[in-house]
């Protein structure tokens, strides 16, 4: 391939959705393309559309999107861990609290929180990439597809 060949790339593109809107619509569980509250199917606590209804966006990409998936089992992970269960582990440490309630804490949280934290990390997950892939939106004139999927 020669220089000539390949058009230079253009990083000055204007893009519709900026990366504030990105991060906003992503604390908020709202479609990262357009804005619209259709990341989750309505009457339903764990079920995730497969597409925006308001605007076609393929929230999980081709074939189930493992990365997808993986990014927001990692943050719901570390978000359980830093903000819950570090914090009994302080507790202990300090002697606020004993090591057996600590233990009880620890259990309980660790399969109530995850689950608290399921929609927003589902919804963290998007922001997570688009943030960075701001341009990969459709409505930036970017694919319909998360790489890696």
């Amino acid at each position: 391939i020669n220089a000539q060949s390949v058009p230079p790339m253009n990083t000055n593109i204007p893009v519709k959705v900026t990366r504030s809107q990105i991060f906003i619509r992503g604390l908020t569980h709202r479609c990262p393309n357009c804005g619209g509250h259709t990341l989750f199917r309505q009457g339903t606590v764990f079920q995730m559309n497969e597409l925006c209804p308001a605007c076609g966006f393929k929230f999980e990409g081709e074939g189930g999107a493992e990365g997808f998936y993986l990014r927001s089992t990692s943050l719901n992970f570390g978000v359980t861990l830093t903000c819950y269960l570090l914090p009994v582990l302080l507790l202990v440490y300090y002697k606020s609290i004993s090591v057996r309630t600590a233990e009880v804490l620890a259990i309980a949280g660790s399969l109530v929180v995850p689950v608290l934290l399921y929609r927003a990390s589902r919804s963290w997950g998007l922001m997570n990439y688009y943030v960075f892939f701001p341009e990969e939106l459709p409505a930036n004139g970017g694919s319909n597809e998360l790489p890696g999927s």
